[in-house]
């Protein structure tokens, strides 16, 4: 692995939060599936494009950002070993041939300079601890004309869906776990035109996007999923159990009117971004 700027979102993100994530990649990529079209389409891949995949975790995204690049090749960066490793072993059990992946800190990567058409990122580019200078080095990775398309969360408003399916547990949230350091450094649309502006890019576009989240089979299968998640642990670590049970049958109960044939789906947005090297 190269140089680390991020050394704290490395820890992390090679500790229990990226061994959780990797070990259930189906779990956390179908929370956000229902905006993959939007995503490729505002992507638009060539089949001969050299794409790059920035904090491209357990790989859902580089494996089928390879399928359209057929004739071209992908490279998926990401500072979680634990999350690569699924994500190579999924491409190798899959038979994706373009596609490999190496363990960085995107912010400070030494990516070849014009190497790629276009630069993707499902959300990991919201963890930069210098913003600019991670944009700045995509930029540079990037050719004259080159794309940059990511996607991030829109800020939750406090009487969002999820905000009340989740209610039981906003007096225990106490604050992030070490690796969601960072999530919402790119909820605000404004902060984002500034960001991408000062990193060089030109073409700034950020278009909203709703759509409903898949969190489980069933509240029972969805609360325990949420509780499972890397933010939710960690605030409850040290809660007594009587309290935690408690919260478990809340949320559980808050998340009921979510059910569907289909399982818990709860309204979401993001922001869909794209921009190009001037």
């Amino acid at each position: 692995m190269q140089a680390i700027a991020n050394t704290r979102h490395a820890e992390a993100w090679n500790g229990w939060e990226g061994v959780h994530w990797a070990r259930n990649p189906a779990r956390y990529n179908a929370i956000v599936a229902a905006f993959t079209d939007d995503f490729f389409h505002v992507a638009a891949i060539h089949e001969d494009d050299r794409v790059l995949d920035v904090g491209c975790g357990t790989g859902q995204i580089t494996l089928l950002a390879a399928r359209q690049a057929s004739r071209g090749r992908v490279l998926g960066v990401d500072i979680s070993a634990p999350m690569l490793e699924r994500a190579r072993a999924d491409a190798a059990e899959q038979g994706v041939p373009n596609v490999r992946f190496e363990q960085g800190d995107a912010q400070v990567h030494d990516f070849p300079d014009g190497g790629f058409d276009v630069a993707i990122s499902r959300g990991g580019v919201m963890f930069f601890g210098d913003l600019v200078a991670g944009f700045a080095n995509i930029q540079r990775g990037l050719r004259p004309g080159g794309r940059l398309v990511f996607m991030g969360p829109q800020g939750g408003a406090p009487d969002s869906d999820y905000a009340r399916a989740t209610a039981a547990l906003k007096p225990l949230m106490r604050g992030p776990s070490p690796a969601a350091r960072g999530m919402g450094s790119l909820v605000d649309s404004a902060r984002i035109h500034e960001v991408l502006g000062a990193a060089g890019f030109a073409d700034v576009s950020v278009t909203p996007v709703e759509a409903l989240m898949d969190y489980g089979r069933d509240a029972a299968d969805a609360a325990e999923f949420i509780l499972s998640q890397g933010p939710v642990r960690f605030n409850l670590e040290g809660v007594d159990r009587s309290v935690v049970a408690r919260a478990r049958e809340e949320l559980r109960a808050g998340l009921g009117p979510y059910e569907t044939s289909e399982g818990v789906r709860i309204p979401g947005a993001v922001w869909l971004v794209s921009a190009v090297r001037p």
